[in-house]
């Protein structure tokens, strides 16, 4: 009997495991993942995520034969990185685009004014960093209105028009509510494990890995509080342009 109630069981718990995935699935929600290619070829997106395009997103330049970087940096918190970040892209005469979250704006408030006042556009990660997909319109909106107010009152900055999901996680209505709200959704093409300040990767392997990887048109995405970055975006920036590529704006991009 119960080696019968075993066999039983068995179907109904992978009938119930079928469920919960097609329930995640039809919720919609979605993490951005782009393949690297070989031979410095532009990673492909995903056929199922042509939405994206359809609702003011992008991951990649429009050119496939333009040598064009674009650096973006995704910008929680200050801890001593983010300052030679700066000073090595003022050295370059290079802008980027710094996706900021509340907490940089209320705690390193002159290094986001820096952020803008050296051309960088200063862009919207949300306030909080909280799963967007989980959130009605209604909060969706609060949250990027949040950031938006606080970069105005605190840094005297309007914000770039420009949206990154937190943790690359997002679902189709989240962009039509970003794109209805006047913002382009900025994904990626090239980008590694840089963000764990306990376990930042070797130097000279993640400049190798990142210039073994650069496509055109690649829009890179990099944590400046990453020692590992701050010790190699020069040497990097200097390799790029010996390449000759040139570092575009975001606004390219549609």
């Amino acid at each position: 009997m119960k080696n019968k109630a075993k066999k039983l069981l068995f179907p109904l718990l992978a009938l119930a495991v079928f469920a919960f995935s097609v329930c995640v699935q039809a919720a919609g929600a979605y993490n951005w993942y782009c393949k690297r290619a070989k031979d410095h070829a532009r990673p492909a997106a995903e056929s199922s995520l042509s939405f994206i395009f359809e609702n003011g997103g992008a991951y990649i330049g429009k050119d496939p034969e333009e040598k064009v970087i674009y650096l973006t940096f995704d910008a929680g918190y200050e801890n001593g990185n983010i300052a030679k970040i700066l000073d090595v892209l003022k050295a370059h005469n290079a802008h980027g685009a710094f996706f900021v979250l509340e907490n940089i704006i209320t705690r390193n408030t002159d290094l986001v004014k820096r952020m803008a006042a050296e051309g960088h556009l200063v862009c919207n990660h949300t306030a909080r960093h909280k799963d967007m997909t989980k959130m009605n319109d209604a909060d969706f909106r609060a949250e990027l209105t949040r950031l938006e107010d606080i970069l105005r009152e605190r840094a005297g900055v309007e914000c770039a028009k420009f949206y990154r999901p937190p943790e690359g996680r997002f679902s189709e209505a989240n962009l039509k509510t970003a794109c209805d709200m006047g913002y382009k959704t900025v994904f990626w093409s090239l980008a590694y494990a840089d963000w764990d300040n306990d376990k930042q990767p070797d130097p000279e392997k993640a400049k190798q890995l990142l210039l073994a990887n650069t496509h055109n048109g690649a829009v890179i995405l990099l944590h400046p509080t990453s020692k590992t970055n701050a010790d190699i975006l020069d040497a990097l920036l200097t390799e790029w342009e010996s390449q000759g590529y040139r570092f575009g704006t975001l606004d390219e991009l549609f």
